[in-house]
């Protein structure tokens, strides 16, 4: 496998001499495998092979990260003691100076600088772990605001799109085409139970109440990158920058974030929100982006909460009812435990509904 890494990566213009690869980080979608150069004053490298199955225009992908590091950089670039190499991700070009490489198998990859002394954690363990959290996808949301939504191109359309996610569940349960449905009709009542009150944020996009916005799409914790101290450095997994409602952003955070077990917890008894981690994520969030937002978005931040946590139990969900083709699994029955976990965490927001609304408000 080191010799094959070996070749592609020849094929970006990278400094240093590959050592070795391995495998690396814990990423649903892409093989991603961490470069380690001989000499000790050259940077290492992250090379990943892109999911061609879910990504499937790669110039485009690689096009709208480019926009938004170089948009990071610049804004960066302007404050004193920022550091854009580890702040920012930093695209590695192909030798002949596409974003990106197509190998004779037609694989498509991609290189980025190592961010080195970094750690990232796929469970919160502390209130200033939130806080650092939250001020670090607060911070990158300030930093990508007065980018232009109809500028990035919408790689993954309809990604949040609460209608489109449900009519594709409901449809998948109609097929039933590996014969699970009668596994998850507990699920599927709850999905039914609570469908129509989940599509409130796209309404109140239609109703021009919240601006849209060029967002993260997919700010689970562990997209957090923090330094040898715990302070937050960046954000990184940019595949699914796109236009959407900050909403998008600070849901998905607390699903993650604010969680009292991982996102794939097998004794639901285990999964519950932490008030403690919500409050600190928030007052990091709202620190850095209070100023941009307008009241209605405040508001309904709380709700972006059970909102987020759902549309990902649904996603979970209608992959195992329809075979298990979109995440990675480890077992069988991966996916369908991925769909009870963010389920029994909706609950446990809607138990807590009052109390969340409450510290949000606070924060106003």
């Amino acid at each position: 496998m080191d010799n094959q890494l070996k070749r592609v990566f020849s094929h970006f213009r990278a400094e240093g001499t590959f050592e070795k690869a391995f495998l690396f980080g814990s990423g649903h979608i892409h093989d991603t495998y961490k470069v380690v150069t001989a000499e000790t004053d050259h940077h290492d490298y992250i090379l990943q092979r892109i999911n061609t199955n879910i990504f499937k225009d790669v110039a485009q992908l690689q096009n709208n990260i480019y926009q938004v590091t170089t948009h990071i950089r610049k804004k960066l670039s302007g404050i004193p003691g920022a550091d854009p190499d580890r702040e920012t991700l930093t695209i590695i070009p192909a030798n002949n100076g596409d974003l990106y490489y197509k190998d004779t198998r037609g694989n498509y990859w991609r290189t980025y600088l190592f961010i080195d002394r970094h750690k990232s954690y796929d469970q919160v363990r502390t209130p200033e772990q939130a806080y650092q959290g939250g001020k670090a996808i607060g911070r990158f949301e300030t930093l990508i605001s007065g980018l232009d939504p109809n500028g990035i191109y919408e790689i993954l359309p309809g990604f949040h799109n609460m209608e489109i996610r449900l009519d594709t569940f409901f449809n998948t349960v109609e097929k039933d085409p590996v014969d699970r449905v009668r596994e998850v009709l507990s699920e599927i009542d709850f999905v039914r139970s609570r469908a129509e009150e989940m599509k409130t944020i796209q309404k109140l996009g239609k109703e021009g109440k919240i601006p849209l916005r060029i967002i993260h799409n997919d700010t689970k914790f562990n997209n957090v990158l923090f330094d040898e101290h715990d302070k937050s450095l960046c954000i990184i997994d940019l595949d699914t920058i796109m236009p959407g409602y900050i909403h998008y952003d600070f849901g998905d955070a607390i699903r993650t974030s604010a969680n009292s077990a991982l996102e794939d917890e097998k004794d639901l008894e285990k999964v519950f929100v932490r008030l403690d981690l919500y409050e600190a994520f928030a007052r990091g969030f709202m620190e850095e982006v209070r100023d941009e937002l307008n009241n209605t978005e405040i508001d309904y931040l709380p709700f972006s909460a059970r909102m987020l946590t759902f549309i990902i139990g649904l996603r979970f969900l209608t992959d195992y009812i329809d075979g298990d083709h979109y995440f990675k699994i480890h077992h069988p029955k991966h996916n369908l435990e991925r769909a009870r976990a963010q389920f029994k965490l909706v609950k446990s927001m809607e138990d807590h509904r009052e109390e969340m609304e409450k510290i949000v408000k606070k924060l106003k």
